[in-house]
């Protein structure tokens, strides 16, 4: 048990968790993360708070954003800025296929000329921007280097909506892009339209395997459709499946009705169970 606080490099970005070890933040706090490249600040956006997980695992703050931090802050969100008016207008006029999605600048030490600027892209294939570089190079007086990123991960960086209406799922919680299968969505028994399955990058949408072990264990024990069964209110044909709800669609000998019934009530083992065990 420990004490978490959660924090965003960007207004709406992704949220990182990190010990706040002799701190207390608040909401809207500016405080300083530890990154690779050195402490960077950033806003509290949830105070810190007890958790019943341990916390070991977690990085700490480095401290309170000081005036120095916060004017170092917004220099480097104005360098930025520059570098991708800069790079938005060089590729133009090279005339590159490229596409410019974030923009990423580290200060080096003053009066060195040490500063770097990443430049990250999307492009249809694979592009010679080398006299881009050279050009980028000489316009923000700086060693730029540029990265080019796949559809998922472009979304990720940039964020944006889904189709459920909420943050896009990559570019708020999920660390790792597992693999995702058109299979996953035939399961499931979605259209396969790819509008309705795909998601903002343009891929399968990764929620399409959230909830894909649940549909596999329900079709391993569920009668198929078309099978017969025996229901509480007689027998008849498997015409259809719910999984949310855990149950099949049944339509009775009788007189044709349809009617809904949990899955266990027509699975073969439970009623075999239920005949020997019930008085």
């Amino acid at each position: 048990m420990g004490m978490l606080c959660a924090v965003s490099f960007n207004r709406y970005g992704r949220l990182y968790y990190l010990d706040p070890g002799e701190l207390r933040p608040q909401v809207g706090d500016r405080v300083l993360v530890p990154t690779d490249d050195g402490p960077e600040v950033a806003e509290c956006v949830w105070a810190a708070q007890w958790v019943t997980e341990d916390t070991d695992g977690f990085p700490k703050l480095a401290g309170l954003a000081q005036e120095e931090d916060l004017r170092r802050d917004e220099l480097l969100r104005r360098r930025k800025a520059e570098a991708k008016v800069a790079a938005k207008r060089l590729i133009r006029e090279h005339g590159l296929p490229m596409k410019v999605v974030a923009i990423d600048h580290v200060l080096g030490a003053p009066d060195t000329g040490s500063d770097r600027t990443t430049v990250y892209f999307t492009a249809p294939h694979r592009v010679d921007f080398r006299s881009l570089v050279r050009d980028l190079g000489a316009t923000l007086r700086c060693r730029v280097e540029l990265r080019q990123l796949s559809a998922r991960d472009s979304a990720r960086v940039q964020g944006g909506i889904g189709s459920c209406g909420r943050d896009l799922c990559c570019a708020t919680f999920l660390n790792d892009f597992e693999p995702v299968t058109i299979r996953m969505a035939k399961d499931q028994d979605l259209p396969l339209n790819p509008l309705r399955i795909s998601g903002a990058c343009g891929r399968l949408m990764c929620c399409l395997k959230y909830e894909h072990p649940l549909y596999q264990r329900f079709q391993e024990s569920a009668p198929a459709i078309g099978s017969r069964v025996t229901t509480p209110e007689g027998d008849g044909k498997v015409v259809g499946h719910s999984v949310p709800r855990d149950s099949v669609t049944v339509r009775l000998d009788a007189d044709g009705s349809r009617c809904s019934c949990s899955r266990a009530s027509v699975c073969a083992p439970r009623q075999a169970h239920d005949q020997h065990y019930t008085p």
